[in-house]
């Protein structure tokens, strides 16, 4: 096998990609372990209240969102404390010109006890949101309805999902950023056949991503499991949904940009093939005129349908002023894949290409420079409106990634100057060095098979035939029947040397022919004297060993060119830095806004969707003795810190009713800050009930509830439970 000597800086290359495909994934572990926070549409508030207790049983139940949301009949579900389905199974839509609301009615006549609400929704950017809260009617009851612990869009059925979502957004860029590379800045790179590997393998991984998340759609919003893939019943449903709509347009908008790849690697590849003796005509350079200006007309529209495809489905489509925002993410994802699929095609024609010229990549630079001016431009809007306030980039999850993004960009601008600095150093390169490396490897090895065809009749003329052998072992020569039918005499045998072995020339006395006959065309064709004919497989084999040598030592030349290596180290750092910056702007789209966190905070009195609630707990016990076992049912409201809580405390038996204790007592304990235990004192206010008001609670955080419960003079257990406070 040849080596070429570049496989140390190949594995280089690759080392870097590495480490940055490395740190694209330790981020995305990090962003997927945030995923209870991806929540884009919160409940901000539902009637009942969660954990109330109501004395008579209400005519529905409503619930609050954020932001708007798609909901079906089966979206609310009321159960009662057996698990059994109440409500009317009638989706009931509140929504005024502001709020976002919607009920489902209940039956007259509930009975007493605690019922549970799970609700499920698809939020207006297309991510699934669920949740389930409890309320009592006269008192709280033991209740066995199951609500589904998984949360919405996880599970394996949310990674993959997810995960489809990153390649898509790669497949774009790749596949927009390389097709503007070759119209925009280097037509010649329609020829260099990484170039063409890396826009294919943008569009088959789009293509194969928007498949992906079509099937995976149902289940990712419903039931979470895998096996709903082919549930053609889901996938219809899918279908009349606007993220279904915005999938089967890409995939249509797919099939034509399929079209444009084959046009730009066919037609315009072939019009920009190296010119051969005669000039190219004035028609020539018409026809690669009118094909530049389709194929980047053609381009534009298809670029702009693709990217429409998420504007419509994502954040830009949901919120404020969305018909400013939506062409503003359009033009923000265009700027993108121009930047960092140009960059990517750069790349790859520097490492693995003919030389580059410095035209083209002083084009790229200014496609580069005008992408990123479209980039702050558009990120200044997306920023105001997504964040809204100065302290939201540093107190939610959205504003702490987009800090990130900026300081990648501002890394990513840097390096780009260090690369324009190398390209104002660069030296033009010669025009023949320019053509595609695969005509000339066509042309080398055409020469090498022609020069293996002569061997034979130069072989039998050599004095040394140990020598000889030698050379048949790299190419196989043919026999000496060449020479007979030019009618000549073989040549006389050497004085000294070793003796012909078996299958050698005829010796000096032999006549190549017998009786008189003239040797046909057949026989000169033919083995002479048993020497085996040529290999054509081993010819070949060494025509491209020839033609890698030839090419290794071209790229050897190219390479001691320190501009361009330094050319090539900076583009690659840019790519390394580009690979997490596209991972960091696609967590950002499955990432609840800091403005919808901020709504949600306020609806709450300044809490978080989780924090600031009523806490109720089902703690059961056994104390041992007689009449040991039962089930404390502790509330308390509004369970944040620095206020007045109610804590409600509720005894019951096993069969649920009502049971009186000797003595019940609550306290709590912070041990990270080493607070307490502070005592809760209690006032007995019915049969197997007590509260106590006031309770205060001085900090934020996790707290540890202890309940004592004594059933006689010598039973007594001690529950310990974690209890969340908010601030």
């Amino acid at each position: 096998m040849v080596t070429t000597g570049l496989r140390p800086r190949r594995s280089a290359v690759l080392r870097l990609l590495v480490v940055a495909l490395a740190l694209a994934g330790t981020l995305i572990g990090a962003l997927g372990g945030a995923a209870p926070a991806s929540a884009h549409a919160a409940l901000t508030g539902s009637t009942p209240a969660q954990g109330s207790v109501v004395d008579r049983a209400p005519e529905q139940v409503t619930l609050t969102f954020s932001e708007g949301v798609a909901m079906g009949d089966d979206s609310i579900r009321v159960l009662d404390p057996q698990g059994k389905r109440v409500d009317d199974k009638k989706l009931r839509n509140l929504s005024s010109d502001h709020v976002v609301k919607y009920g489902a009615g209940l039956p007259p006549g509930l009975r007493d006890g605690t019922y549970t609400v799970a609700w499920q929704a698809v939020s207006a950017d297309s991510h699934p949101v669920a949740g389930a809260f409890t309320f009592s009617v006269g008192a709280p009851s033991k209740t066995t309805a199951p609500v589904a612990q998984q949360e919405a869009g996880g599970g394996l059925v949310g990674a993959l999902y997810g995960i489809a979502r990153y390649l898509a957004y790669a497949g774009f860029v790749l596949l927009v950023g390389g097709a503007a590379f070759v119209v925009a800045c280097r037509p010649a790179a329609a020829l260099v056949r990484s170039v063409q590997r890396l826009v294919v393998y943008g569009w088959a991984l789009l293509a194969g991503t928007t498949v992906a998340m079509l099937l995976l759609r149902s289940p990712y919003t419903g039931s979470g499991d895998l096996a709903d893939v082919f549930d053609l019943g889901g996938l219809q449903q899918v279908l009349i949904t606007k993220p279904g709509a915005a999938l089967i347009s890409r995939l249509l908008l797919l099939a034509a940009a399929a079209l444009f790849v084959a046009v730009l690697f066919g037609a315009y590849a072939r019009a920009h093939e190296p010119a051969g003796a005669d000039a190219d005509s004035e028609e020539q350079a018409r026809r690669r005129k009118d094909l530049t200006f389709g194929l980047g007309f053609g381009g534009v529209i298809v670029a702009t349908g693709l990217a429409a495809t998420w504007a419509m489905a994502e954040h830009a489509s949901t919120g404020l002023q969305p018909t400013v925002a939506m062409p503003v993410d359009v033009l923000h994802l265009l700027a993108v894949a121009a930047w960092l699929g140009g960059l990517a095609a750069l790349v790859v024609s520097l490492y693995w290409g003919p030389p580059v010229e410095r035209t083209a990549v002083r084009r790229f630079s200014r496609l580069a420079f005008s992408s990123v001016v479209v980039l702050v431009a558009t990120g200044l809007y997306q920023s105001w409106r997504q964040v809204g306030t100065w302290q939201a980039l540093t107190d939610t999850t959205y504003g702490r990634l987009l800090l990130v993004k900026v300081a990648l960009v501002v890394v990513l601008v840097g390096i780009a100057w260090m690369s324009r600095q190398w390209t104002g150093r660069l030296a033009e390169v010669p025009a023949a060095e320019l053509r595609a490396p695969e005509e000339a490897e066509k042309e080398t090895e055409q020469g090498a098979e022609q020069e293996a065809g002569k061997g034979a009749g130069k072989e039998a003329g050599k004095e040394d035939r140990q020598e000889a052998a030698k050379e048949a072992e790299k190419v196989t020569v043919g026999a000496s029947a060449a020479a007979a039918t030019a009618g000549t005499a073989p040549s006389p045998a050497p004085e000294s040397g070793p003796a012909p072995e078996s299958g050698a020339s005829p010796a000096p006395d032999e006549t190549p022919a017998t009786n008189g006959t003239t040797p046909t065309a057949d026989d000169a064709a033919s083995p002479a004297g048993g020497t085996p004919a040529p290999d054509p497989a081993r010819a070949a084999q060494l025509a491209r060993q020839q033609a890698a040598l030839r090419t290794a030592r071209t790229k050897r030349r190219r390479d001691a060119d320190p501009e361009r290596l330094g050319l090539r180290r900076s583009v690659l750092a840019e790519a390394s830095v580009a690979v997490v910056l596209l991972v960091v702007t696609t967590a950002l789209t499955a990432t609840e806004p800091a403005r919808t966190e901020a709504a949600v905070k306020a609806t709450s009195g300044g809490q978080s969707a989780e924090a600031g609630r009523p806490q109720v707990l089902t703690i059961p016990f056994d104390t041992g003795g007689p009449h040991g076992k039962g089930t404390a049912r502790i509330r308390l409201a509004p369970g944040r810190s620095g206020s007045a809580n109610t804590l409600q405390l509720r005894i019951s038996d096993p069969a649920g009713k009502p049971m009186d204790v000797p003595e019940a007592k609550v306290s709590f304990t912070e041990k990270a800050k080493k607070l307490g235990p502070l005592s809760v004192t209690t006032r007995h206010t019915g049969k197997g009930q007590w509260q106590a008001s006031g309770v205060q609670l001085p900090v934020p955080g996790k707290w540890q509830l202890s309940l004592v419960v004594r059933t006689s003079n010598i039973d007594q257990v001690t529950e310990i439970k974690n209890v969340k406070i908010g601030s």
